[in-house]
């Protein structure tokens, strides 16, 4: 079952297949296949249209204008909308500011004020590297103690009533583990705590539920799954029944009450708007606008389905042509605790990658022996995945 006769069936049952060419071509020919997409997804037309548009019309054209008549309420239009087509969040709880390290900062100072008293935030020692040093930051600035977990699975054990916040990635930027969102979420609120949570990679890639889990806090990135562009401005997400209270350590003119009052002192606005603090920046927004549209047009579900479907191909691909080449598939095999990618170990994997990406598989390495195969559902194909893997298999021979 790894012929190419069978990705090519895959490939003709592909519901996504005709959304490949809603994206900006490929135009290098020494490209076998962009597998890296969890990093950095790849161009829109609508978007490059897009900029067009905003910089000739609303820009070039009604000027300043554009401020009052649209660009004002795009963070929060924006955030609804994601709220809605990628996170279960109802209205009024997304934003779209800032960068995912900002976000973060931002929502941890204001869960950890929730919680006088409680003296620890925890997190696991394979977090992203922004959240760890973000969590250190802000436990020396406060004066908490950080308490790390081994693994997620471990939070039960270190958490109690002592915690005021943890702080957890809901699929693991190297293996591509799921983890128990709801579950972790309900036993760190039965002990008193505030989870937050890091969606950055799978927003976009598997329907996230924060509203029925019950969910605090979470922030998330969309210049992966969400394909917005280099840099684009990254989300955080508050729960309603937060709003009231969440005071963010980064007062600025777009998060108060009267943004044009120019008031001696900060009165925070009412709702999600108050987490914003400086000007949006309208450009990137126009990625994150586009992403989301076509991430609705496309239906998370399906999305779903074609990263599952794609990620058992690379372990099948992997079993037959790479685990006698000396590699292992450090990724979960069971499809429901997957993410969007796929991690193959191997004894050289640092030297191998660079060989890779100069033979025109474009992955991820990561520390110590990882690579990232990464598979975007809207714009990766079957058997782009089995040429990248045959590639694979005739360097490492």
């Amino acid at each position: 079952m790894t012929t190419l006769q069978e990705a090519e069936r895959l490939d003709a049952g592909d519901e996504l297949a005709g959304f490949r060419d809603r994206f900006v071509p490929i135009t290098d020919p020494g490209v076998v296949a962009y597998l890296d997409g969890n990093s950095l997804g790849r161009p829109l037309r609508a978007t490059a249209e897009r900029l067009r548009e905003v910089v000739a019309e609303q820009w070039g054209a009604r000027l300043i204008r554009s401020w009052d008549e649209r660009w004002l309420a795009l963070p929060e239009r924006i955030g609804d909308e994601l709220g809605r087509v990628a996170l279960g969040a109802a209205p009024g709880q997304t934003i779209v500011a800032d960068s995912t390290s900002v976000c973060l900062y931002k929502v941890l100072r204001a869960a950890v004020a929730l919680r006088p008293g409680r003296d620890e935030i925890v997190t696991d020692t394979a977090n992203f590297p922004t959240d760890r040093f973000l969590v250190e930051s802000v436990a020396a600035e406060l004066g908490k103690t950080v308490r790390w977990l081994d693994t997620v699975a471990d939070v039960g054990a270190v958490t109690g009533d002592r915690t005021a916040a943890v702080v957890l990635s809901h699929v693991d930027y190297r293996s591509a583990e799921i983890a128990d969102l709801p579950g972790i979420t309900r036993l760190v609120q039965e002990r008193g705590g505030l989870a937050i949570w890091d969606l950055c990679h799978s927003v976009g890639a598997l329907p996230v539920e924060l509203d029925a889990a019950g969910a605090d806090f979470a922030v998330g990135c969309t210049y992966k799954f969400l394909n917005a562009g280099p840099g684009a401005p990254a989300f955080l997400y508050v729960n309603a029944r937060h709003h009231a209270e969440f005071g963010q350590p980064i007062t600025g003119w777009m998060g108060a009450a009267d943004t044009f009052a120019m008031a001696e002192h900060y009165v925070p606005a009412p709702g999600i708007r108050r987490a914003l603090s400086g000007t949006p920046p309208v450009l990137g927004m126009v990625g994150v606008q586009e992403g989301v549209a076509l991430l609705a047009e496309a239906g998370i579900e399906r999305v779903r389905a074609k990263a599952v479907a794609l990620g058992r191909w690379v372990i099948d691909l992997a079993d037959a042509w790479l685990v006698p080449l000396g590699f292992t598939v450090a990724s979960p095999r069971e499809d429901d605790r997957r993410g969007g990618h796929v991690t193959l170990r191997h004894p050289d994997a640092e030297r191998l990658s660079r060989l890779l990406i100069e033979n025109g598989v474009l992955i991820d390495f990561r520390r110590p022996d990882g690579i990232r195969v990464g598979l975007s559902p809207l714009t990766t194909g079957f058997a782009e995945v089995r040429a990248a893997m045959a590639r694979i298999r005739e360097l490492a021979a």
